[in-house]
């Protein structure tokens, strides 16, 4: 009965325990970095083992580039910043595309991974911009 008594009657969900207001691009970026250079080394290595590892490690990495970029587009980028910048859209749906399975997360293109880097310095240029305003 007293664990029913104390047992919260509202629960919230936030990138961390309490909406801190620390959100940085830098996240996706070090993913994104990570992405690309297994793409590397999975091409200049023949092990079958060694590109199974690879190739597991690089879907995990580029879910993590998707998941940054969410907390960045749902919870810090507010109606007035898409105002200022309308590409916003776009650019968030370009750069998860470049990740997931038709990107990144799905190939092994290097191509790929210098196109998600672009979109996500894309956004760290109108984030930062956002923080000097």
């Amino acid at each position: 009965m007293l664990a029913r008594l104390l047992r919260p009657r509202h629960e919230a969900s936030a990138h961390c325990d309490l909406p801190c207001g620390v959100y940085d691009p830098a996240q996706a970026r070090i993913e994104a970095e990570s992405v690309k250079a297994i793409i590397k080394k999975y091409a200049d290595n023949d092990d079958p083992v060694f590109r199974t590892r690879a190739l597991i490690i690089k879907e995990q990495r580029a879910e993590l580039v998707k998941h940054h970029l969410w907390v960045l587009w749902t919870d810090y980028f507010k109606p007035p910043h898409l105002e200022q910048y309308p590409q916003l859209h776009q650019l968030f749906w370009d750069a998860t595309k470049l990740a997931g399975a038709a990107g990144a997360k799905g190939t092994v293109d290097p191509s790929l991974a210098d196109d998600l880097l672009a979109k996500i310095d894309e956004i760290a240029k109108i984030f930062w911009e956002t923080k000097a305003a």
